[in-house]
């Protein structure tokens, strides 16, 4: 749109047709419209916004009657009505497109143009200016679709994340008990037989004592292969959050979990949870395309820090998701850190 803006007003901007006015203050005027259009774009959602782009939506009639003879300079007009609904609801968008219209009709008249190519003119501006606001309209509700698949799919892969790690837990608990059971027995199987051996002698301790070696092997093996099933090491952290962020469309994410880092259950979900609020804030308002995430160990803790290179924010007010994740944090004893200043940054500490 910034290409084909400046192509319809390279003749009057190279002196190959004269506007109505000094060609100075025309290439002020239309200066001055682009300048506007690409501020209110960049601006945030607010009456500055809108006083900016109504700005320019002025100036854009503005160069355009100031060179009525410019055959294509009205596209300028159907662009501002593209860019409407970027800024704007689109019933304003509308009145934005029905404005435009009456001012490509005076620069019809004022071209002197028959009544028949004034008509057909301006049919055509307003038909292709609907056109390009229904366009932009359209692409704006995909985008805002995908943003939120991409939240509910990263809060569907969170959820299944806890509940994963729910049935862990209860599968370690149900373990934990079996090696009480079996461990318990066979202890008493092993004391009995040391017992009974001690009060024999020849072959008939030596029939004791091998039953006890053999108990004893039983029980190594036992309480290795349990071990081996309880044990929680940094890899499945990093799996589960490997999991949350996985299949996002429009973010680049990077997950790396030391291996030294140890977390219990608690301590998991606290991190599930805010990776799941930091990556859905990204998704929301950061406008970011790249996103690292990091657990690292900390003796005697550990400290989650993740950053984008989004647009950061100058004042923050935490949201329920921010505030939540704090206070969960702190639950553990532990504390979190935000900072705009470069993108956005949370640290989040956490002591053993």
């Amino acid at each position: 749109m910034l290409a084909v803006s400046v192509g319809v007003g390279a003749p009057v901007l190279f002196g190959a047709a004269d506007p109505v006015i000094a060609r100075g203050w025309w290439i002020a005027l239309f200066g001055a419209l682009i300048a506007a259009l690409l501020v209110s774009l960049a601006l945030t959602a607010g009456r500055g916004r809108y006083a900016v782009f109504a700005t320019a939506v002025a100036l854009s009639w503005a160069v355009v009657l100031t060179a009525p003879r410019m055959g294509l300079l009205p596209i300028l007009l159907v662009i501002t009505a593209a860019l409407s609904v970027y800024v704007m609801p689109l019933r304003a968008g509308f009145v934005v497109a029905g404005l435009n219209t009456v001012v490509v009709a005076l620069v019809m008249v004022t071209a002197h143009r028959g009544l028949t190519d004034t008509l057909v003119t301006v049919v055509f501006y307003l038909l292709i200016q609907v056109a390009t606001m229904l366009s932009s309209a359209t692409l704006i509700r995909e985008q805002r679709l995908r943003q939120e698949l991409s939240v509910a799919h990263v809060d569907l892969q969170a959820a299944s994340a806890l509940l994963a790690e729910s049935a862990r837990t209860a599968e370690r608990l149900r373990i934990s008990r079996e090696l009480h059971d079996l461990i318990g027995h066979q202890l008493t199987v092993l004391t009995l037989e040391l017992e009974a051996a001690r009060h024999r002698e020849g072959d008939r301790a030596r029939e004791h004592m091998e039953r006890a070696n053999q108990v004893a092997r039983e029980l190594l093996t036992d309480v290795r292969h349990t071990v081996g099933e309880l044990r929680t090491t940094s890899a499945d952290l990093g799996e589960t959050l490997r999991g949350v962020v996985r299949d996002l469309p429009e973010l680049a994410v990077t997950v790396d979990v030391e291996r030294e880092v140890r977390v219990d259950e608690e301590q998991a979900s606290a991190v599930v949870r805010a990776v799941q609020e930091i990556v859905t804030n990204t998704l929301r308002h950061a406008e970011a395309r790249a996103l690292r995430i990091e657990v690292a160990a900390r003796p005697p803790g550990f400290v989650l820090t993740a950053s984008d290179d989004g647009r950061g924010f100058h004042e923050l007010v935490p949201g329920n998701g921010l505030r939540g994740m704090t206070e969960r944090f702190e639950a553990l004893g532990g504390e979190v850190e935000l900072d705009g200043t470069d993108g956005f940054r949370v640290t989040a500490r956490v002591p053993a």
